[in-house]
């Protein structure tokens, strides 16, 4: 394991969330009063690398935002998270990516992003140089060309490169799933990359493709993955709470996730902790917001 905290880079979405809270959600047009609101800077690599520095580890962002107000709130939120935005770029004539969250009581929540597609349009400006000095990596699906591009760096590096394997088109996963060491999907993920409708089969069906490491997520029921030595699905169930809020709870997997792996513990130790991380966050509103710290976790899973 390592002596000191991982440095770990993270690719991928950067967005401006408003997130509403309310008691029910909406069943058809009308007017709806939330009882609570929260502003602060999401995406699925963004609120990974917050949850790593927030766990301890090292996180910088590679993300693009516009040249707009907005891009100022959302680097300005992940960098007081402790997260290294130098290499967050700022595209022109791009607009940064803004999301309106509804979240019921339950915690189940509605996410409506918008994507603007020039801030992916340009080739990406980092070479194989970004990942010295960095014991892993982290990607997501939306800007393929830099995620491409990251994988094979890190692999060529011989460090650790991770795929969330979240929501996309087939063509994407296609492409980055071989240059990844690890993927680790969502169910919704797994189900619209494999066109099955049972999460392990979907993971059976990922396995028998890619020589690396596999995983599902399956929210409230915890996480499936691979076990090749075995030939057979494994599964860890998730921590019981109380759920407020599920926004960023797969984020908050990954990143606390990576940051084990990078740190070299065996997978079922990452996948456990990552499990308590992210129900952890279910029971506080605001997102990311609710990530516990790494004595948070460690206490939480003591208890257990």
């Amino acid at each position: 394991m390592t002596a000191s905290p991982p440095r770990i880079l993270c690719l991928g979405s950067s967005t401006l969330d408003t997130i509403l809270k309310l008691d029910a959600l909406p069943q058809g047009p009308g007017k709806l009063l939330p009882s609570d609101m929260v502003r602060a800077a999401h995406g699925m690599a963004g609120s990974a690398a917050a949850t790593i520095a927030r766990l301890g580890g090292k996180a910088g962002l590679i993300s693009r935002v516009g040249e707009d107000a907005d891009a100022d709130l959302i680097v300005g939120d992940f960098e007081t998270a402790g997260v290294d935005c130098s290499r967050v770029e700022r595209i022109a004539g791009a607009r940064s990516t803004l999301s309106t969250v509804l979240v019921g009581r339950a915690g189940e929540r509605v996410v409506l992003p918008y994507y603007d597609p020039g801030l992916w349009a340009p080739e990406p400006r980092f070479g194989a140089e970004v990942v010295e000095g960095q014991d892993a990596v982290l990607v997501d699906v939306r800007w393929p060309e830099g995620a491409a591009r990251l994988l094979a760096a890190a692999r060529a590096a011989g460090i650790p490169a991770v795929l969330d394997g979240d929501t996309g088109p087939q063509e994407v996963h296609e492409r980055l799933l071989p240059l990844s060491t690890h993927a680790v999907f969502s169910d919704e993920g797994a189900l619209g990359f494999t066109g099955e409708n049972d999460p392990a089969r979907a993971l059976e069906r990922i396995a028998a493709r890619h020589d690396g490491f596999v995983s599902v997520t399956v929210g409230p029921d915890g996480c499936l993955w691979w076990d090749r030595e075995a030939g057979a699905v494994r599964h860890l169930p998730a921590l019981r709470v109380e759920a407020i809020d599920t926004l960023a709870a797969g984020d908050v997997f990954h990143g606390a996730f990576v940051l084990l792996l990078a740190e070299g513990r065996d997978i079922e130790t990452c996948i456990r902790f990552a499990n308590a991380a992210a129900a952890m966050k279910c029971r506080v509103f605001g997102g990311r917001k609710g990530t516990p710290t790494r004595a948070e976790v460690e206490a939480f899973l003591s208890a257990d």
